[in-house]
């Protein structure tokens, strides 16, 4: 695992709520809780600022109550580190269950730009329609995409690639700034172009961009069983910081 300072989870963690725009969003005792009516489980489960103890049972009285009061079914999203074992403990007494596991993984920059030798995806300031058509189109559940879309879209500076053949968009992605950091969001391939170095040139288009802004680290959440994506991020220079579930009772 890689390790991180205590300044750099809480960076990762800020930056990771601001890129799937939640509707709303507060802080309470050390916690980051986003709200949002959608279906992307990273905009709407209260999240700790840094792994370090905490009163478990005073965290999710209150938390639960903050998103009641707003029409949610509260949901937590915590890393599978030793400080918040009390808390999963009781989350799970509670009927919560931990699913959903995935893993925060880092890496340089340059790393990433280097995946490929293969030209890199052209990278636009704003999504087009081949781009938003990823999210919409065969192996994707419509509403998910179409959360998804909205969220990527109205999140602040970020950068939208598409490797485009004959004019028609078959994979993206998107990147992310804030707090220090570049982040990996949205990487789809439509199926029948997997498997020919499509997600490398979009990841190298994408380490471009960060490049021309001057930013040299980067993150990415991957689900921990999607052993196609690991393989990629390997390659890209990524190495797992820490590894994290959704605590919820539906």
């Amino acid at each position: 695992m890689t390790a991180l300072s205590d300044a750099d989870i809480e960076a990762i963690e800020r930056a990771t709520v601001e890129a799937v725009a939640p509707e709303a969003k507060e802080e309470w005792s050390g916690w980051l809780l986003p709200f949002d009516h959608g279906t992307i489980s990273r905009a709407k489960a209260a999240v700790p600022l840094r792994h370090a103890p905490f009163d478990a049972e005073g965290v999710i009285d209150a938390i639960e109550t903050r998103y009641r009061d707003r029409g949610l079914a509260p949901a937590f999203r915590l890393a599978d580190v030793p400080p918040f074992e009390p808390i999963a403990r009781l989350l799970a007494a509670r009927g919560y269950h931990g699913a959903k596991a995935s893993i925060v993984q880092t890496g340089s920059v340059g790393h990433m730009r280097n995946v490929t030798s293969a030209p890199p995806a052209d990278v636009d300031d704003t999504p087009d329609v081949g781009w938003a058509a990823m999210f919409l189109g065969e192996g994707f559940e419509p509403v998910d995409g179409a959360n998804r879309v909205r969220a990527l879209t109205r999140a602040p500076d970020s950068r939208y690639a598409s490797l485009r053949i004959d004019g028609r968009t078959v994979a993206c992605g998107t990147i992310a700034f804030g707090h220090g950091w570049a982040s990996i969001h949205g990487m789809r391939t439509e199926m029948a172009h997997r498997g020919q170095g499509h997600a490398a040139r979009v990841l190298a288009g994408l380490a471009g961009a960060a490049q021309a802004r001057g930013v040299t680290r980067v993150f990415l959440q991957v689900e921990a069983d999607n052993p196609a994506a690991h393989a990629l991020y390997r390659r890209a220079g990524f190495r797992s910081a820490w590894h994290y579930r959704y605590w919820q009772t539906n």
